[in-house]
């Protein structure tokens, strides 16, 4: 019997879905530009009309979550006290000028007051109501440069029970500034996952809580202050979802002296800290890539040229298998862009990038690999950063604007093709959580521990043969402020003196300026006496700490390996990045039979080459091959009907008025193939490959695509 779906007829479900792969947000109904196939449609805002919204995408396939922002959303029923009776503009974050900070009209930043966050637990029930089945509280942000409300200053009161001191008088004051903003967003999150919690209990539910959020290093950099990795431990937080994308990472750094974007560098260390986030805690995240971006000024090749730079990165943190595909999709297939030209020349998405996306998304469903090897340099080397980072961004006395404290130390080693990892220092202590680093790199500069346990840890991993990098000159005025490890102000110890006192070390074991190894049980340390800045501004300072690192490496018993590229198998999937800035060196070329899901023809390639500056995602066909005919890429959903000996079916659905092409593999030549019941032409059968691709245009509804093959093989 051949199926004929009609316009509302919902998709066949595919058993995966429960995975949860892919997701994207979404603020709107369902509508023919949002319609993914991606496993979650994520619906935005808790307003009075998500619950039809969560009917819309439920009755065409999909699970269903709520996101809604935590510092900011149309909330003015809040603002203006028409959810209690009290105005609550005072607790929007205010600058030291007196401005509100907004988001747009008078949606503003939101200093969390406790009233807030029950505020929030009231939309969040609309949601509940309506049964979606996991909330996202997305951007717990605190501007660095806030703290001047009514609302702030009532806090500063209750939580240090001491009068409010304007954040720019000291570094002291910005310190504890910070750090009460970090406690007020913890606090609110905790609010609403004990409220979903209670849910749970009372109806035997298991909705679950996530928060998307910026990594530490991009939140540092545009000076927010986040909860990061607290969140972690949170009762009731199942994990993050990674907010990466082409906005973050093409934030310009600098590297021997030059400062620039480095979209897939920055990228890189970005996945890399969100995935330390959760390494050893039982979370899960997922990472997001976004066609687009917010900043609506750039062309279609710009969008397209970076976020491949951002998938790539992605997809080289072989961990995570869960990814957000898209916000707001209705804006990359419905958008015309740049925005700052006349519109008749603006330019909707080209044809080929719209299935290049739909390829790439379909591929990402299949990224749970057990198979993984990497081709890179040399690996187990990781740079410590602490949420702290966040906290020494502003006035009197802000860390270096290009976070050199940070790229300084990770940027010369990624370079030379090593996956260098950005390592939590808040989850040193947890088990387990420092066993694939050999080498760790630590400053101060610009950050500082936050408790004194994981000093401990550290030293606990370098006597097991761990070797440790401190790059400080002691100098930051931060070393100062009232903290633990100065007995809240009572004494001048700096927080490199604490770790060394734990490590067993005297400051005049490590004679002269240069890189002297004290051994400390069977590992070791070096304390290179300067700021990390310093090695960011020349490529002097590149070359010194990679030779450094290469030297450490041998006594942790580490080969030393550079390389101009990196390259990781997931699978069948080739994943691949060649370097500019790099070692010198002929490109590394692949061979085999690969399908490049970046080219929306689907073209099979025996050799593809790793030039600086290429991105690389291929589909190995050989290690798909099946003795059935079986899809191995496709720009649409494609999920499997009854097949026989003769005939193959696919029930196929993907965005509106975007191209469709289908490629299966199949020994068998096709003899007829029809979409719906009616014949198509447009196909390629490659005997050669035993590949036959499929061309269509998408229609946002199912539809049945059938092949009937020849009797015998050609």
């Amino acid at each position: 019997m051949r199926l004929v779906f009609s316009a509302d007829t919902p998709p066949p479900e595919d058993p995966a879905r429960k995975l949860e792969r892919t997701s994207f947000q979404t603020g709107k109904p369902w509508n023919p530009l949002g319609n993914l196939r991606a496993d979650v449609a994520m619906v935005y805002g808790i307003d009075p009309s998500l619950p039809e919204r969560v009917r819309t995408w439920r009755e065409h396939g999909y699970r269903v979550h709520l996101m809604t922002g935590v510092a900011w959303g149309e909330y003015q029923d809040y603002l203006y006290g028409r959810f209690d009776g009290v105005n609550h503009e005072d607790n929007a974050q205010t600058d030291r000028h007196g401005h509100k900070i907004g988001h747009g009209g008078d949606v503003y930043y939101m200093c969390p007051a406790e009233n807030y966050g029950t505020y929030l637990c009231t939309g969040v029930q609309r949601g509940l109501d309506a049964g979606v089945e996991a909330i996202h509280l997305e951007e717990p942000e605190f501007w660095a440069r806030a703290g001047w409300s009514e609302g702030f200053k009532r806090e500063w009161l209750a939580y240090y029970h001491e009068p409010w001191q304007a954040p720019d008088s000291s570094v002291d004051a910005q310190w504890r500034a910070s750090k009460l903003k970090y406690f007020l967003y913890r606090r609110a999150l905790q609010q609403v996952f004990d409220y979903v919690q209670a849910f749970n209990r009372r109806t035997g539910r298991s909705v679950r809580c996530y928060v998307p959020t910026h990594s530490l290093l991009n939140y540092a950099h545009w000076h927010i202050v986040s909860p990061e990795s607290s969140l972690a431990r949170l009762q009731g937080c199942d994990g993050y979802i990674a907010q990466v994308w082409t906005g973050t990472a093409r934030t310009p750094n600098r590297f021997r002296g030059v400062l620039k974007e480095r979209t897939f560098e920055t990228a890189f260390l970005e996945y890399g800290a969100m995935q330390n986030l959760v390494r050893s805690t039982g979370r899960a995240v997922w990472y997001l890539d976004d066609p687009v971006e917010d900043n609506p000024r750039h062309d279609w090749t710009d969008y397209r040229g970076n976020w491949e730079s951002t998938l790539i990165a992605s997809l080289l943190q072989p961990e995570v298998s869960q990814y957000e595909v898209s916000p707001w999709p209705e804006r990359v297939f419905g958008g015309r862009y740049p925005r700052d030209v006349p519109p008749e020349q603006r330019q909707p998405i080209p044809p080929d990038y719209a299935s290049e996306l739909q390829v790439v998304w379909q591929a990402l469903t299949n990224m749970r690999q057990a198979d993984v090897r990497w081709d890179c340099g040399t690996q187990g080397i990781g740079v410590l950063v602490s949420d702290s980072l966040m906290f020494q961004r502003e006035l009197p006395t802000p860390s270096d604007p290009d976070m050199g404290q940070f790229y300084g130390l990770a940027m010369p080693l990624l370079k030379r093709g090593l996956p260098v990892t950005p390592v939590q220092l808040e989850n040193a202590t947890l088990p387990g959580f420092l066993d694939a680093q050999r080498v760790l790199m630590l400053t101060y500069q610009g950050q500082k521990p936050m408790t004194a346990d994981v000093h401990a840890a550290l030293a606990d991993w370098v006597k097991k043969g761990g070797v440790l990098v401190v790059a400080d000159d002691d100098r930051d005025p931060c070393n100062h402020v009232r903290e633990w490890w100065n007995e809240d102000g009572k004494n001048d110890r700096i927080p490199r003196q604490h770790l060394f006192d734990t490590l067993g070390l005297e400051d005049d074991a490590f004679a002269g300026e240069g890189a002297t190894f004290v051994p400390v049980g069977k590992g070791g340390a070096v304390w290179l006496r300067e700021n990390p800045v310093s090695l960011a501004r020349s490529a002097e300072g590149d070359a010194r700490l990679a030779g450094i690192v290469a030297d450490l490496a041998a006594r942790a018993g580490l080969e030393w390996k550079q390389k101009n590229y990196l390259a990781l198998r997931r699978g069948p999937y080739v994943v691949a990045a060649g370097l500019d800035e790099s070692v010198p060196g002929d490109p590394k070329v692949l061979a085999g039979r690969f399908v490049d899901l970046f080219d929306p023809g689907l073209q099979v390639r025996r050799s593809v080459a790793l030039t600086p500056g290429s991105r690389v995602l291929l589909l190995d066909l050989d290690a798909v091959k099946s003795a059935e005919p079986k899809v191995v890429a496709s720009s649409c959903g494609a999920i499997p009907g009854k097949s026989d000996g003769h005939r193959a079916v696919w029930t196929v659905e993907g965005v509106g008025d975007t191209p469709a092409v289908v490629m299966i593999s199949t020994a068998r030549a096709p003899r007829v193939l029809q979409l719906d019941q009616k014949t198509l032409t447009s196909f390629v059968y490659n005997s050669a490959e035993g590949m036959l691709s499929v061309y269509f245009p998408n229609e946002a509804r199912p539809r049945e695509l059938s092949v009937e093959f020849s009797s015998s093989q050609p």
